[in-house]
């Protein structure tokens, strides 16, 4: 958990970080300095680490994910968390897990089927999905295609609980989403933002490219390009907006 030095023990809004990694990799040490570089622009930053695919099957990773969500309610008191305030980001697999979570909160179907109950009020106000993954019946190589069927083989789940596009209801958050020209999953975000405006959910969509960079996958968590810092500021910005305003 991350806070800004200078809050001491002021209550803040809380940003869950839920990290990348194909589903099979990836952990909250990876993310510590993205997590830290959030806190330091006024959010306390909770980064956890899920339990990875192939070992551990969906929904075990949804299962965790609320797990955290509980645990930030549960110690709001404690580590000045204003849970009225509640935001995440997640990036390739971590965006694909956290829009899962955002259709489980509000598609009861979708809840029964995958046996889960989201946190109550556990809704995040805001969400910025980074270079995600969200249809699982398009790849763009073999590897990608063997990490998604790890992730299910043998839960009993059919591909169609883990696409995105195939469970969304109308109702999500308010979200920011974006890709780069040199991310090979650029055509998924695509891809939402055409299911979204069928199903008449706002979004801002940001397609990051430069002459003088070429922001890949997950760019935003590469300190040295200054898009990075470009596409932090703005997705703090982002949240923001839905602070309320005394």
């Amino acid at each position: 958990m991350y806070r800004p030095k200078e809050a001491c023990r002021r209550t803040l809004p809380v940003i869950i970080n839920v990290h990348g990694g194909g589903w099979a990799y990836g952990d909250k040490e990876l993310y510590r300095f993205y997590c830290a570089d959030l806190a330091a622009r006024g959010f306390a930053v909770v980064n956890f680490s899920y339990r990875l695919s192939p070992e551990n099957k969906y929904p075990a990773q949804m299962e965790d994910l609320c797990t955290v969500i509980r645990w930030v309610q549960d110690h709001a008191r404690e580590y000045g968390f204003d849970t009225n305030h509640l935001f995440a980001v997640g990036d390739s697999a971590g965006a694909h897990l956290l829009s899962l979570y955002c259709i489980l909160c509000k598609n009861t179907d979708y809840a029964e089927r995958v046996g889960l109950t989201a946190p109550q009020n556990g809704y995040p106000k805001a969400v910025c999905l980074n270079c995600g993954k969200y249809e699982m019946d398009s790849y763009v190589s073999d590897e990608e295609e063997d990490l998604a069927s790890d992730l299910l083989e043998g839960s009993g789940f059919r591909r169609e609980i883990v696409n995105v596009l195939d469970n969304l209801n109308g109702e999500f958050p308010p979200v920011y989403m974006m890709t780069a020209s040199g991310d090979f999953l650029k055509e998924q975000t695509q891809a939402l933002a055409h299911a979204f405006m069928e199903q008449n959910i706002p979004f801002v969509y940001e397609y990051y490219h430069s002459d003088t960079e070429a922001p890949g996958h997950v760019f935003h968590l590469d300190f040295r390009l200054e898009k990075a810092k470009e596409c932090k500021g703005r997705e703090c910005a982002f949240f923001r907006q839905f602070l309320k305003r005394a």
